[in-house]
């Protein structure tokens, strides 16, 4: 298999270096990038080879796996390059699909979306298959053999789920941290410690990736709107607001009552 990987950055390089060595037989496998540099960069670290990213060379499958800001771009740019196939692993699902289908019409595309920092690898990756193949079918494959989790779901089911699990998580947890008074470590209850660790887990990534999301899908207007409705909430309507959280992550109807001495948030 000829893999050409568009994007250097840590998800191309988790990409190929876990296709590159599942996918059964040899595998030759080329970064380009709208930086040169990052492309040698990726290539050297994984002992594999960079091509420019304007080249005309051609390859069995492309892999885009740039930002969500440059994915539908750098689709219509690359897809020329990919004899069998083409996929992206850009984290948003929509676009992309619709991108790859005017690209490459008669070919085969596939969505992916790693649910986790390549550094936490292996884990679960999403997959839109819009046009199945031989290639892309073994590019998923890799990715079982390699120990991940790989799931179907559609490109809309996908982008709604994102807007809960990346945008309205994220912006809760950052809200946290913003709103945050420093404390004594042995303050902390579980939930605070639980809160500080997901801040940590948040804020050690890059700030583009997080503004992205957020720009990409809804979410964080809803958190916004949800703290003001509890910072307003007395009496029996914070109760109500109580049952009615707890409800919606467990999808339980109701919330035993406990006694608010039972136990220590």
């Amino acid at each position: 298999m000829r893999l050409l990987v568009v994007g250097a950055g840590s998800m191309g390089r988790w990409f190929a270096d876990t296709v590159g060595a599942h996918v059964p037989g040899d595998v030759d496998v080329a970064f380009a990038d709208a930086d040169p540099s990052a492309a040698a960069a990726a290539a050297a670290s994984l002992d594999v080879r960079d091509v420019p990213v304007d080249g005309d060379e051609r390859f069995d499958v492309v892999c885009v796996a740039v930002p969500i800001s440059a994915v539908e771009t750098s689709i219509a740019e690359q897809a020329r390059r990919a004899r069998d196939g083409i996929v992206d692993v850009s984290g948003v699902m929509t676009p992309p699909v619709a991108a790859m289908r005017r690209a490459l019409p008669d070919g085969e595309r596939v969505s992916l979306h790693p649910l986790f920092a390549p550094s936490n690898a292996p884990g679960t990756v999403a997959s839109v298959v819009d046009a199945a193949g031989p290639t892309t079918d073994r590019i998923q494959a890799a990715l079982e053999a390699a120990g991940n989790t790989v799931f179907d779901t559609t490109a809309a089911e996908h982008d709604r789920a994102m807007e809960t699990v990346q945008s309205s998580a994220h912006a809760a947890v950052l809200a946290y941290a913003l709103a945050a008074n420093e404390v004594r470590p042995e303050f902390h209850t579980p939930v605070s410690a639980a809160l500080a660790e997901a801040v940590e887990m948040v804020t050690g990534g890059t700030p583009r990736v997080y503004r992205e999301i957020q720009e990409t899908f809804d979410g964080a207007d809803r958190v916004a709107e949800a703290a003001a409705r509890l910072a307003a909430a007395e009496g029996a309507e914070f109760d109500d607001l109580y049952r009615e959280a707890s409800a919606g992550l467990s999808g339980e109807d109701e919330v035993e009552e406990r006694d608010v001495g039972e136990e220590t948030p």
